[in-house]
This record gives C-alpha cells, structure tokens and sequence, in this order.
C-alpha cells in the first residue's frame, strides 16, 4: 500500500509519569511493567501498535532523573539516546501536577530534535477537575520554548480516555514506509527479558522505599517439558537480585511467605502471557553494589541501546 505509513515513536518524562500505563495501552498487552516507584522502566523497551493504516514502533524509555549511580547516569542515557532518530517524541505530563526544572530540562532537550513531531501527553486525567486540567494545559504551552507542540493531548491511559484519538494522531505524523516488524508481533522484547520484568514487578509490591531500585531479576534456566496437553508448560528459575544482605530478608518475609506470594503473582502474570502453565522457582542473591559494578551491569544487561541507523539494522517486510 503506498499510503502505509511507519516509524518510532519515543515516550519521555520524569519518573512515574505513566509512560509504561500508557504504552500497554496503546500496544494492547502488558509489554512494560508499571508500578508507583520511580525508575521501574530499566529498558528503552519497544511495543509495537499494529493498525491497518501504520505500524508504530514505541520506544518506553525510563524516566529521566538526576543520577546517583551507575544504573542512574545508564538510565538517562538511554533516554537521549532513544530521542535519536525517531519521528514523533510524546512527552508525558500528569495532570495532577506542576512543572518543574525536570519537565523543563526534557522539553530543552526535546527541542533539539528538530525533524521528530512533537506531542505533549497530559497523563492520568481522570484523577483532576476539568477546571484544572484547564490550568495545567495553559502551563504545558509555555513548556515549549525554541519550538511548538504539534499537539497537546489530555489523556487516562487507566480508563482508555481519548486513547483512540491518540493512537489516530500517531498514524496522522507517521511517515509513509512499509511495516518494520510482522503485523502479529507486539514487542521485540526477548521472553526472558519479559519474564524478568513480570517477577521484578511482582517483587516491587507493597516493597520498602529503599529496596525498589536494588532488585534485579536474571533468569538462570528456562525448559520446555515434553508433556502432553494442548498447552506447553515451562519450568522457569530465575534469580532476585539484591544489593545487601539486610534486604534478603525483606523479600523472604516471614518463613519465606513473602518471596512465595511474589512468586505466586508473578507466575499468574507469566502463565498469561505465554499462553502456557509454568513451574516458577525463585530464589534470592546478595550482588553487592551492582549499581555501581560497571562489569555487572554489563552483565545483567543494562548497556545503553542507540537508535541511531535503527532504520539500517531493522529487516523491512515485503
């Protein structure tokens, strides 16, 4: 078709803005965790929102902060990082708060970009009075300075409001290009990566201030049993990575209840997703300071992703 159009679109803000809430809104399907605690996306992680008209690869970056550590100084980069080469830049804004130097720090940097489209996202508006929401809007105009918004939408990604005008705008500011990815596919993330985040986020439950930041899931072996039924069943054992000794024991809970409640919500998250029954085996690891081990970062995965020639690398359908 010569009038299909296709290209990235990069999701920004400050931490807990509802960036991940509202990718999973627009893909259809849990690809990024959500969870109160700041910094939870660790991974410009992308979905893919299939229409008949466009194909929209959503770049989930996490939140942008000031680092304190290693992770910290990783993360941001891949903020900037995923604002290279993109064709739409959606910077989330909540409704039920103000602007600060944060906000006007990432619109600076958004400016930058010149050939993206750009749209500023009001989040979570189910949670104001329409008369704020009005203020709010007035605030986020004068966010824009070296540039203009292409648009400036109020949306709830919790209550599907005006995400359907949202995903049309997207479709409207796409290039004309063929489908990057299989009509079918949702996300490229790799299933184990996705297994990680669903126990990560499962752990994030009702966890202590301090401890958030300090997990980090691996898995350590996956397999298929070779049973009969109509559908596949997996045993999975994974590692929760921690940072101190003091923090084991938070996620044993007492007799261990607390891992085995986290296991339990994660295997539920898990069976849904794969379509498939699942044996989870959980268990927790001291990896001391592994915010600030560059050789453990590296291994646990957290390199910082560029999109730079994405276009180059990726394999275009016929």
């Amino acid at each position: 078709m010569s009038d299909f159009r296709s290209g990235f679109v990069a999701i920004v803000g400050r931490p807990n803005t509802g960036k991940s809430t509202l990718i999973n809104a627009l893909v259809g399907s849990k690809i990024a965790i959500t969870s109160p605690h700041p910094n939870t996306t660790r991974h410009a992680i992308r979905g893919i929102v299939n229409n008949p008209d466009y194909q929209a690869i959503l770049v989930d970056t996490p939140g942008i902060h000031k680092p304190k550590t290693l992770l910290g100084h990783r993360l941001n980069a891949v903020v900037n990082e995923s604002l290279d080469s993109v064709d739409i830049v959606m910077m989330c804004l909540p409704a039920d708060e103000t602007s600060g130097a944060g906000d006007e720090f990432l619109a600076a940097e958004i400016a930058k970009y010149s050939r993206a489209k750009k749209f500023a996202l009001v989040t979570k508006t189910d949670l104001v009075s329409k008369k704020n929401l009005a203020t709010r809007l007035l605030g986020i105009s004068s966010l824009a300075k070296g540039f203009t918004w292409d648009e400036i939408v109020p949306i709830s990604a919790a209550i599907h409001e005006q995400i359907d005008l949202l995903e049309k705008l997207i479709g409207d500011n796409l290039p004309v290009g063929p489908a990057f990815y299989p009509t079918d596919v949702k996300s490229d993330q790799k299933i184990e990566t996705l297994i990680c985040e669903l126990i990560r986020e499962a752990a994030l439950r009702d966890a202590r201030e301090e401890l958030p930041h300090s997990i980090m899931v691996t898995i350590d072996e996956m397999a298929e049993r070779e049973e009969k039924g109509s559908r596949p069943f997996y045993d999975i054992h994974a590692t929760i990575h921690v940072e101190r000794d003091s923090q084991t024991g938070i996620l044993l809970g007492h007799q261990g209840e607390r891992l085995k409640d986290i296991g339990m919500r994660a295997r539920k998250d898990i069976e849904r997703e794969l379509g498939a029954r699942i044996f989870l085996g959980l268990h927790v690891k001291v990896s001391k300071e592994w915010q600030r081990d560059p050789k453990l970062l590296e291994r646990l995965g957290f390199t910082a992703v560029s999109y730079t020639h994405l276009r180059a690398h990726e394999t275009v359908l016929d």
